[in-house]
């Protein structure tokens, strides 16, 4: 696995606050992707992504954030922190190879790799030590220079 991180995901519970906050409060420039579920932002070789929390806790199927705050409170496992970092691939190979390399690392599979509603293929782990999760994906749309830094369209 190369190092590096493609994209970080804010879990947002809601999506025209933030990106008005981003885009009219600090002047941030939204990529060209045409959503209304995600904002894109080009943050030099990387990018930030603001996605519903719920959305984005359904993308990695996982319970809801009110679904996961019960659940912790009988004893499971802890909410869904809202925030996932994202490496993304070349080919959906590279996504299979790196999730099994990452799953052999010791991070808990949440996601097996598949193929998802936007057009790309992805897989979801727990990082070890951490609620954190990293999204392994290929997406089509985002293509990854000679180092592997995403661009934007």
């Amino acid at each position: 696995m190369e190092q590096r991180i493609s994209l970080i995901t804010l879990g947002v519970d809601d999506l025209t606050t933030a990106r008005a906050f981003f885009e009219s409060g600090l002047g941030w420039r939204r990529a060209a992707v045409e959503s209304e579920e995600i904002a894109f932002y080009q943050c030099d070789s990387i990018a930030l992504a603001l996605f519903g929390r719920r959305d984005l806790a359904a993308d990695a199927g996982l319970e809801t954030p009110d679904e996961a705050e019960a659940s912790k409170e009988a004893g499971g496992s802890p909410a869904f922190q809202a925030v996932t970092i994202a490496w993304n691939g070349r080919s959906e190979a590279e996504v299979d190879s790196t999730f099994a390399q990452a799953v052999a690392a010791g991070a808990q599979p949440v996601k097996p790799p598949q193929r998802v509603y936007w057009g790309g293929y992805s897989a979801y782990v727990r990082i070890p030590g951490s609620p954190h999760l990293l999204e392994i994906a290929f997406n089509p749309g985002f293509e990854l220079d000679e180092a592997g830094r995403i661009c934007l369209p």
